[in-house]
């Protein structure tokens, strides 16, 4: 079995970022059924943050002449039982996203692609800043006395960037 190059693994991206953008819309809407406003929000921010990364990747790839296939995304989970369990699969997809990028700047080191490797630098940063964000969220969740904490604590506080970076790479079509 061949080890898939850098490029493999930057199309599987794409699709997988397409499907994080998909499950937090999930997400959001069973937070704003739950008339959870806060929570609702920023998982509808989520969803376009996740949507843009995978734009950024098709840009590098169009800029470097790389031909490019959007992967279709698996169903996504819509019930949950609880709170947490919806942030729970946050950090989990958080987690999965950063081993995804961990993998794709080791092919792009073992290919000698420097542009590849650089490209990647941001993305690893940006999971620090993801799993920080989600796993917060998680224990504010557990540790909240009723759900209004929650959304008390959405409300007052900066969680993440929220999408806004000067230093990240340009979006194919602009960043939403």
């Amino acid at each position: 079995m061949t080890t898939p190059t850098f490029n493999d693994l930057l199309t599987t991206q794409v699709g997988n970022e397409f499907a994080a953008s998909q499950q937090y819309i999930a997400v959001a809407t069973w937070f704003d059924n739950q008339d959870l406003p806060q929570l609702a929000r920023y998982f509808y921010r989520q969803s376009v943050e996740e949507r843009n990364h995978a734009m950024m990747m098709i840009r590098y790839m169009l800029d470097r002449n790389v031909p490019v296939i959007i992967p279709g995304i698996p169903a996504v989970r819509n019930d949950f039982a609880s709170v947490t369990e919806p942030l729970v699969l946050a950090l989990e997809q958080e987690q999965e996203v950063t081993r995804n990028i961990e993998a794709m700047f080791r092919a792009a080191r073992s290919e000698d692609d420097a542009l590849g490797e650089q490209f990647m630098l941001w993305f690893l940063k940006e999971q620090v800043e993801e799993v920080a964000s989600m796993s917060t969220l998680l224990n504010i969740a557990e540790r909240a006395d009723n759900l209004f904490d929650i959304e008390n604590y959405i409300a007052r506080e900066t969680i993440g960037d929220g999408g806004r970076d000067s230093s990240a790479p340009q979006a194919a079509g602009g960043a939403l």
